[in-house]
């Protein structure tokens, strides 16, 4: 067991901060989020494998996610080195273009942008209505705008 300088035990806490390290068998909220970013993007394959979402959007999603988890890691390491940083605005523009599921992945695995408060209402909210939006390509007005933006027959 380890003691720090005023004697008291470490068991079972965070040294960092001392907060209550989380228990073996609970999801954290990090993984919780994770799995969340993945199975969005997994019904998102499955959709699309089923014909009932056109590969663009998937496209759109994979490449999103992709390019706003580049994002988030190259601002991580500016904050890191006291360098230039991407705007928030950006991060969120990303999210809401579809990169939302990379963005999350990003937050909790670099452990950017997840104590922010202000920054996570918006972010949440971009992607309730990233979602909104992917409901309504379902509905059939949305399929035909979707059909006019893609110039399908």
């Amino acid at each position: 067991m380890k003691t720090n300088t005023s004697g008291r035990s470490k068991i079972g806490r965070d040294a960092s901060n001392g907060d209550r390290a989380p228990s073996a068998g609970a999801p954290t909220r990090s993984s919780a989020s994770i799995i969340f970013a993945f199975f969005f993007l997994y019904f998102i394959t499955g959709l699309t494998f089923v014909d009932k979402l056109s590969v663009w959007v998937l496209a759109a999603y994979l490449l999103a996610s992709i390019a706003a988890f580049i994002t988030y890691a190259l601002d991580k390491s500016a904050a890191k080195n006291n360098q230039w940083r991407t705007q928030e605005a950006t991060l969120h523009l990303f999210a809401l273009a579809g990169g939302w599921p990379g963005a999350l992945i990003a937050q909790r695995l670099l452990r950017h942008k997840t104590k922010k408060q202000s920054f996570q209402v918006v972010f949440w909210a971009t992607v309730a209505l990233n979602c909104g939006i992917l409901g309504w390509l379902f509905s059939s007005s949305g399929a035909d705008a979707l059909r006019a933006f893609l110039w399908t027959p």
